[in-house]
C-alpha cells in the first residue's frame, strides 16, 4: 500500500478570502456613460472593486495605477481572464458620471467610474464594511476630503463579495493572489 501526498493548491498570500462567497445587496448607481450600475453588473466577470474619489490626493491615483499595473502584467503573463477594475466614487457631490468617466480613463482601458445618490451607495458600501466620511478643512463645505476605506474588493463572476485586498497595495500581490482567487471558482 502506497501512501501518496498530495500537494494543496497555492494560497494566497496577501489577500483575504471569504470562507463563502456572500451577496451584495441590491442598490442603483450609475457608470460614467450614465448607464444604470446595479448588482448584476458585476456578473459575468472577475471585479477590483475600489472605493475612492476623483479629488483624492493621494491613495486613490496611487491605487487605481497599481490596479492597472496588476491587470497589465497578468495580461502580459499571458492569463486569459483578466479582471475588471471598477471605482466606486464615495464623493457622489463632485463626481459626476462625466467626472468620473474622464479620471478612470488616465489609468487605461477595461476601468469602470461609478457614482450615484448617497442612499444608493451607503447600501453598497454598508454591506461591504466600507467607510466613508466627508471632512471639511476648516468648516470650509467647498474644500472638503473624503476619509475612506483604502482596500480591494474582488467581486466574482456571480456578482458576489468574494475576497479583498488591504492595503498598502502592490502589484505583484495582485499577481500573484490573482490568479489563485480566480481558479477557486
Amino acid at each position: 500500500m502506497s501512501s501518496r501526498v498530495l500537494n494543496p493548491p497555492p494560497l494566497p498570500q496577501t489577500a483575504t478570502m471569504l470562507p463563502a462567497p456572500t451577496d451584495i445587496a441590491d442598490f442603483s448607481l450609475l457608470d460614467q456613460d450614465g448607464v444604470a450600475f446595479t448588482q448584476s453588473s458585476f456578473a459575468g466577470r472577475w471585479n477590483l472593486v475600489f472605493f475612492g474619489f476623483t479629488h483624492c490626493p493621494d491613495v486613490c491615483p496611487l491605487t487605481l495605477q497599481i490596479l492597472a499595473q496588476a491587470r497589465q502584467q497578468l495580461l502580459d503573463d499571458g492569463h486569459d481572464e483578466l479582471p475588471r477594475i471598477v471605482l466606486v466614487s464615495v464623493d457622489p457631490e463632485r463626481d459626476t458620471p462625466a467626472l468620473i468617466g474622464k479620471y478612470v480613463a488616465n489609468f487605461g482601458d477595461d476601468i469602470i467610474g461609478v457614482s450615484g445618490e448617497l442612499s444608493e451607495l451607503r447600501k453598497l458600501t454598508g454591506g461591504l464594511g466600507i467607510y466613508f466620511e466627508k471632512s471639511a478643512a476648516d468648516g470650509d463645505s467647498d474644500n472638503y476630503s473624503v476619509d475612506h476605506s483604502a482596500v480591494v474588493i474582488v467581486v466574482d463572476p456571480d456578482g458576489r463579495f468574494h475576497s479583498l485586498f488591504g492595503s498598502p497595495h502592490k502589484a505583484e500581490n495582485f499577481v500573484y493572489d490573482l490568479p489563485i482567487i480566480m481558479s477557486t471558482r
